[in-house]
């Protein structure tokens, strides 16, 4: 049997108040309307008694406001760098009473069409739409006029508004750990240099500048796809050819994982022989031995902003969120720093 769902009128009848009252009390007018406090009280208190839940679907037919919200992803879901996108994101729904819809348009820019249709046919209040990597976007037909805030992307024209990985400054604060830990002669970048990919421009644009600034430049570079495999066979190469760096700065967790794999294949020990930074703070940087030196990203900070950004109605220009340092054992001195 169907549980027996509270009327306003029923509430109104407990409180001894007509209903428009009631209506004002529980909608937070009633100060506005100059409603007795006596009167207010007892509304409150029935409907806290009686467990009464507006019927939200009414509401939103008069004030046009459904205190709904989407996020539009591609596959970010089911990524297991880019999920806490989506965590922190519901976190800032959940805390401000909102609740959200969570689809995923898996790259098919017809199937994204059909799910947005469908989700202003159910008129949600705005749009959060993510990218599981940092990447240009052009936005779909569909947010023509709507309310809506990028995330972990951006259009090339840079008018939309956007909620970003602060990845220029991340190569800087690699760089400057570097440079603090006196190493800053023989640094090495293992990883590939990729001027499409956003992080990894941000990233190389970061390192440099700082090294600039402390009067050097990177030793060299030990060229390869951003996978364990591929970092292995050139740090390996690398080592086979005399070279000892004294760090290797690493494009991603999973490229230092190939490179500590080299390092130890050759006798050497991290951090006394070779110190390894590197960036996205995953759980491989925990599990490796010694642990690993990272910045780390901020995916669920970054899904909490656009959220808030989205219901605050601040949607002009581009906010870069910090990534922090993770200072750990893989850097010379980084264990009693860290």
């Amino acid at each position: 049997m169907a549980q027996h769902r509270v009327t306003l009128a029923e509430v109104a009848r407990r409180a001894g108040v007509s209903r428009t009252t009631a209506s004002y009390v529980l909608n937070g007018l009633g100060k506005d309307m100059r409603i007795a406090e006596d009167a207010r009280s007892r509304v409150l208190r029935a409907a806290q008694e009686l467990d009464y839940r507006p019927n939200l679907m009414a509401r939103s037919l008069k004030t046009k406001v459904t205190h709904t919200l989407a996020l539009v992803s591609d596959t970010i879901v089911t990524e297991q760098y880019a999920g806490r996108l989506v965590h922190g994101a519901l976190a800032a729904a959940v805390r401000q009473g909102r609740l959200a819809y969570l689809v995923e348009g898996e790259g098919e820019p017809a199937a994204e069409q059909r799910l947005l249709e469908d989700l202003l046919d159910r008129q949600v209040d705005g749009f959060v739409y993510a990218r599981m990597f940092t990447r240009p976007v052009r936005l779909p037909a569909g947010l023509a006029g709507q309310r809506r805030v990028l995330l972990n992307c951006y259009t090339e024209d840079g008018r939309e508004p956007s909620v970003l990985p602060d990845e220029l400054e991340a190569g800087r604060a690699a760089a400057r750990a570097v440079v603090a830990a006196g190493l800053q002669d023989g640094a090495y970048l293992v990883g590939e240099r990729a001027p499409h990919v956003f992080a990894g421009r941000q990233r190389l644009a970061g390192i440099e500048e700082v090294l600039a600034g402390a009067g050097a430049r990177l030793a060299g570079e030990a060229p390869c796809a951003w996978w364990p495999e591929s970092a292995r066979e050139a740090v390996a190469g690398l080592l086979a050819e005399g070279v000892r760096p004294r760090a290797l700065v690493c494009l991603n967790d999973r490229v230092a994982l190939g490179a500590y794999q080299a390092v130890h294949a050759a006798g050497l020990a991290i951090p006394d022989d070779v110190s390894v930074v590197s960036f996205d703070d995953s759980e491989l940087a925990a599990w490796l031995d010694p642990p690993l030196t990272s910045v780390a990203l901020p995916h669920f900070a970054m899904g909490q902003r656009a959220v808030e950004r989205l219901l605050a109605g601040d949607t002009e220009g581009t906010e870069r969120v910090p990534m922090p340092l993770r200072v750990r054992a893989s850097l010379a001195g980084g264990a009693a720093r860290g």
